[in-house]
């Protein structure tokens, strides 16, 4: 059997600042709330640490099912050219136009 968990947004919504803060106090768990002057020395992790966000941005996590097949294609150099040109992304356009391919060639088979 699941636990089931409801959030009370009504006594959420009727919290103040005063309140949250002494929440916060009282939550061993919880991080100290940051004072005014601390958040103003705050900088986005892209301004402070951009290898990091770009190691990021180019990984990307497993996917959860599968969706497309590794293949190896042999296209014309024009071909690959003309979509490598147009940048990130070219290989799920050429994805895309052959899925429309597909989808005009079975309309006109029926």
């Amino acid at each position: 059997m699941t636990a089931k968990f409801e959030t009370d947004w009504a006594r959420f919504d009727a919290m103040t600042d005063e309140d949250i803060a002494v929440a916060v106090a009282a939550d061993p768990d919880a991080a100290p709330l940051l004072t005014d002057e601390e958040l103003n020395k705050l900088r986005p992790v892209a301004e402070t640490h951009p290898e990091i966000v770009e190691a990021y941005r180019r990984s990307r996590g497993p996917q959860k099912e599968p969706t497309k097949v590794p293949i190896s294609i042999r296209l014309d150099e024009e071909v690959v050219t003309y979509f490598r040109a147009q940048g990130r992304g070219w290989q799920t356009r050429i994805n895309e136009v052959l899925a429309e391919y597909v989808i005009n060639e079975e309309r006109s088979d029926a």
